[in-house]
Order: structure tokens, then sequence, then C-alpha cells
């Protein structure tokens, strides 16, 4: 009788979490939908966003002006009905304006905080290069101990906090290299392309009133990802298995974008580990990635076996996060640059030398 309650038991958890998983690929097929009546494909993007939404991490967006980094942003906050709020970088921006100050009360004859626009649950950091370093480390700790210090006072911010962060890679004039330990701040990198020829004539269709010089009104949307909704995805996320060997491989994968500090080719094989990648690699690579990289890398194969909706992690769903997790946290040498390679194109050769398992 007890084998039979057990086996029962685990038939109705099992059943149970199936159900669940369903639920929860439905609930984000109806967040793309909804987002798709304002964004016309981008498809990796807005999964992108949902992706670090689940996981609880920051994304930052790169690509030129006019891809609707800022429109798939805006429409993001719209669908989970958190508190939203913009900051448009600028090099005379300074910490106050991020976090907040104290302000001198004249009836009370004390200081009172006026919280900045920080507090809220999703931010929008628009053109984050273009911030000085002074404002750059208010929001360093803003995104990774979700507090800022105003005064002598530790305040926490919301729960959940979302930072989006947008930055323009073809104008230097007035920007400043974000520092690579903010970059590992950010869960994701996304790089946001052009839309094909039939996407574009799609999105010119759309919009006549933009195309005669006015914006019109955009569509509306409605809020299908709250806070308790978006608790019961992390939790559907976090129940999806892991293979030990999978585990292993997202491992071998990170620790292979590292070159070792020794030069010798027995030292570069022994960090190289289970990988072996080869040592040509390693000239276009000058630092790799932390274990921040596994835990994002880990963390997002997850939520990509959620959105297939698979009770396991497959090697295809590492492969996939590899690049937007990994495409930040590489410092390229001096000859990827000179031989016209990118952060992807490295991406790339490391996970053709890493045994799948």
């Amino acid at each position: 009788m007890p084998i039979a309650v057990n086996a029962a038991s685990h038939y109705n958890r099992r059943m149970d979490k199936i159900t669940d998983l369903a639920q929860s690929a439905s609930l984000i097929d109806t967040c793309r939908k909804e987002l798709a009546k304002r964004i016309v494909g981008q498809q990796q993007m807005v999964d992108g966003l949902l992706t670090a939404l689940i996981a609880g991490g920051h994304i930052l967006l790169e690509g030129v002006p006019g891809l609707a980094k800022t429109l798939a942003v805006k429409s993001l906050a719209q669908i989970t009905g958190l508190e939203f709020k913009r900051i448009q970088f600028t090099p005379d921006l300074l910490p106050a304006d991020l976090t907040g100050t104290l302000i001198w009360d004249q009836a009370k004859g004390s200081f009172s905080v006026r919280r900045g626009p920080v507090f809220a649950n999703v931010i929008l950091a628009d053109e984050i290069n273009r911030a000085p370093a002074k404002m750059q480390s208010a929001l360093l700790e803003a995104m990774e101990e979700r507090q800022v210090t105003i005064g002598e006072t530790t305040y926490p911010l919301p729960d959940p906090f979302f930072v989006l962060a947008t930055e323009n890679p073809i104008e230097h004039e007035g920007t400043y290299s974000l520092p690579e330990a903010e970059l590992d701040r950010f869960l994701l990198k996304l790089l946001v392309s052009y839309p094909t020829p039939q996407e574009e004539l799609a999105i010119v269709k759309r919009s006549p009133s933009m195309v005669s010089g006015s914006a019109g009104p955009l569509a509306p949307l409605s809020p299908v990802l709250d806070g308790p909704a978006i608790a019961r995805l992390r939790s559907a996320a976090d129940s999806i298995h892991i293979d030990d060997k999978i585990a292993e491989y997202i491992v071998s994968i990170v620790v292979a974008t590292r070159p070792a500090s020794a030069g010798s080719g027995k030292a570069r094989a022994q960090q190289a580990g289970p990988a072996r990648t080869s040592e040509g690699i390693y000239r276009y690579v000058s630092f790799g990635a932390s274990p921040r990289a596994s835990i994002a890398l880990h963390r997002c194969s997850r939520i990509l076996a959620l959105f297939a909706g698979r009770e396991y992690v497959s090697p295809e769903d590492v492969k996939t996060a590899a690049y937007p997790a990994l495409r930040h946290r590489i410092v390229l040498s001096y000859e990827a640059e000179a031989d016209g390679l990118d952060a992807d194109a490295v991406i790339s050769r490391i996970l053709s030398h890493v045994p799948i398992p």
C-alpha cells in the first residue's frame, strides 16, 4: 500500500509540474503577442527581455537609433503593470539625479529625503554610456545590491527591480566606456539588429501618422504579467531539471573563455579543463568571463527550456543563451579587432571546441 501511495503522489506531482509548465509557456506566449501589438519582429530582443525579467537580472540593449529599443522597454513595463521610470543619461548628470538627495525642510528644521527615479520597479537607463564615472558608480550599487545610499542611510529598492539600459554603438562623441565591473552586472547583452524588408514594410503600414511627421497613438496594451505572475514563472523555471552533465558543460564553456595567466600551453590546457579549447582562440581574448557568467548561463538556459515548455535543459538551450550571456563579459584583444572578430565570433569558436554532452 505505501508503494502505491508513493507512486500516486509522484504521479500527481509530475502532472502538477506539467500543468505549471504548460500554463507558464502559455503566459509567455501571451506576453509575446501583447508586445507584438507594438513591436514588429525583433523576436530575439523580446525573448531576451522576458528572459531577464523572469531571471531577475538586468539587460543591456545595443543598437543604432530607431530600432524601437526604448519603445520595447516602455511596452514591457506596461504589460507588467509595474512602476516605470525613464532616466535620460547625459554627461552632466549627477548621482543625486538618480538616487535622490537630502533637502532642508525649513518648517521642521531638519533634512528630509527626496527619493530619485531609481525607486521604481522598471528603470530605463537611456543612452547609459553618456553618463560619467560617478553616475555609473551610483547605478552600480543599485543594480548589484538592490539598494541606494542617501546621506548616511541606505534604502532598499522595490522588488522586483529591473534595469534596462540602452546604448548607441555608432556615436562616440560625449560617451564613456562602461566599466567591466558594471558590464558584469548585466545578466544579458542584446544586440538589436535592423528589421527585414518585410518587417519594415509592416512598420511603415502600421504607423501612417509617424510617416507624415506626427507621432500617432500607440496600440493599447494589457497588463498580463504582474508581480505574482512573475513569481510563478520564476518558480516554474526553478523546477526545470538540469542534468549534472549539462551543468558541467556550462562551466566548461565559461572556463574556456579565460586565457591562462601563465602563457604556457600546459597551463592553458589545464585551465580549459574538459573543453580543451584551441590555443588559437586565446590570442583574441584579454580577459574571460567571471563565475557570474556561469550563474547567468545556468539560469537563462532553464528559462529557455521553459519557453519551449520542456521539463529539462538541452545543450541547444545552453548554446543559445551563451551569446547574450557572454558577449559583454569577454574582453577582446587588439588581435581580434585587427582580424575583424567580434565577441560573438569568438564565442562561436569556443562553442565549436567545447564537447557537447
